[in-house]
């Protein structure tokens, strides 16, 4: 175990962290927010004097293996949310630790749950850091160090970094270099971010609504700035997040082919047809179930669209009250909440390449069964999928559900209703944000035992990161030498 590399690169990500939190501190200082600003300046400072101690370490020997690399992610992601949650506490906006903690974790997993019952009295400077959290987690704070921080030639741990962070059962190699794939992605994140608050003014809206929306849909997080989410927005912004929140969701691979002029590769992705084909489906099903709700056709067809992009891309903004839709609606999102975006996007949830590899494994399973001597291969894409692949596909599924229904059991303790515990976990460990009943889109988590809070908190790592690194923590062979 290379714990000095481990130490060295959390120095980064912790320095990183610091000056991310200036633009935060402007704004307080400018609106003249002084507590805000006194916690924001305190954090800035703390995590800057650790950040540069370890840098400082230098580590001679800067290789780092499997092993070190979900160490390091997992390591990695605490710390952050530890000193992400710091501004709240010390500010005395939300004078609760755990609460704290919960809300930076949220942001930084992109679930967007929350314990606050008034969004609208929080400092703006906080505002803006807590949306900013999605931001920067969405396509992970490793995957952004390594995109600009030089942390060694040769040291060849890119790889295992960028595996470790990255959701999906595979991580896609845009080039051969893994820092230069790591900049691509960044890049592609950017310019995105950019058009869409650049549509976003064009339609009136603020320059700071413009920028923490912005952020919220393309980290597919969904904190909101304003106690009604984004009803409260013309239906031109709602329309432009929704489009943009479907974007978000999209495997960033794709993107990559389509600047290469690779169109065909592009289209013929299976993941993306089954990604665009089950929006379209849903958002059908669910505008012709909840018609006799609204006025006009093209109002529900816009509050259909929005919830179901919104709830399959694990973004979590709202335009409506959905708790108050017919059951059939309300199965479906949930529906969409297990099956959440693409692998290699913002996007949460168990991923629909995986529904692929689970449905084309157990369809030769099936054949095999009836036709003993028959051999066929699982493809996806065109590719023959390895054992592995298949394997680690089947084994997260069974860890999925084994962690899912532990929470569940947990969370039940505090005696609210089995709709309200179901889904409140399925939102934070599919990184979602919004629930069903208590935890809906008008609701929030705060009325939470600190115990379950903690549930839900090591339920939003353990989805962001894919349960493998969080666990990797806990496995005493892993800390031997």
């Amino acid at each position: 175990m290379n714990r000095r590399m481990i130490i060295y690169l959390i120095g980064h990500i912790l320095t990183i962290v610091a000056l991310f939190m200036l633009p935060a501190l402007g704004i307080s200082l400018y609106l003249q927010e002084r507590g805000a600003a006194i916690g924001l300046a305190l954090s800035i400072g703390l995590a800057l004097a650790l950040g540069i101690a370890a840098i400082m370490t230098r580590p001679k020997d800067r290789s780092l293996h499997a092993r070190e690399g979900f160490v390091t992610v997992g390591l990695a992601w605490i710390v952050v949310s530890l000193f992400g949650g710091l501004p709240f506490f010390l500010s005395g906006a939300i004078p609760d630790f755990i609460d704290s903690l919960f809300e930076a974790v949220s942001g930084f997993t992109t679930t967007g749950s929350s314990i606050l019952t008034n969004v609208e009295a929080m400092p703006k400077g906080l505002l803006y850091w807590r949306s900013f959290t999605h931001w920067l987690g969405g396509m992970g704070v490793l995957v952004f160090m390594l995109a600009l921080v030089p942390t060694g030639r040769g040291s060849g741990h890119s790889i295992y970094l960028l595996r470790a962070e990255s959701p999906g059962p595979q991580v896609d190699k845009l080039v051969p270099r893994m820092r230069r794939t790591a900049e691509i992605l960044y890049t592609i994140y950017v310019v995105m971010t950019v058009v869409q608050i650049i549509l976003m003014l064009l339609g009136g809206v603020t320059l700071f609504d413009s920028v923490t929306i912005t952020f919220g849909t393309a980290g597919t997080g969904g904190f909101a700035i304003r106690n009604d989410s984004l009803a409260g927005y013309s239906p031109y912004i709602q329309n432009l997040v929704t489009v943009f929140m479907a974007l978000f969701g999209v495997n960033f691979s794709i993107y990559y082919l389509l600047l290469i002029r690779s169109f065909r590769t592009a289209y013929k992705n299976e993941e993306l047809r089954a990604y665009l084909g089950i929006m379209i489906a849903f958002t059908a099903l669910i505008t012709v179930d909840i018609l006799p709700l609204y006025k006009h056709v093209n109002e529900a067809i816009r509050h259909a669209a929005f919830q179901v992009s919104s709830i399959m891309t694990t973004t979590g903004y709202a335009t409506t009250d959905f708790n108050l839709w017919p059951q059939f609606s309300r199965f479906l999102l949930v529906v969409l909440m297990i099956l959440g975006a693409s692998a290699g996007s913002t996007g949460g949830g168990f991923k629909i390449i995986r529904v692929l590899i689970l449905l084309k494994s157990a369809r030769n399973s099936l054949t095999r069964m009836l036709h003993p001597n028959t051999v066929r291969l699982t493809r996806l894409n065109g590719t023959v999928l390895d054992e592995d692949t298949i394997k680690g596909t089947h084994v997260y599924l069974t860890l999925y559900g084994s962690i899912a229904l532990l929470s569940m059991i947990l969370v039940s303790l505090d005696g609210y209703s089995m709709e309200t515990n179901i889904t409140a976990v399925l939102a934070c460990f599919n990184n979602i944000g919004p629930g069903l009943d208590l935890v809906g889109p008008v609701g929030n988590f705060s009325g939470y035992s600190h115990m379950s809070k903690i549930v839900l908190t090591i339920d939003m790592l353990l989805g962001r990161l894919e349960i493998v690194p969080m666990l990797t923590l806990l496995t005493p062979s892993v800390w031997r030498r």
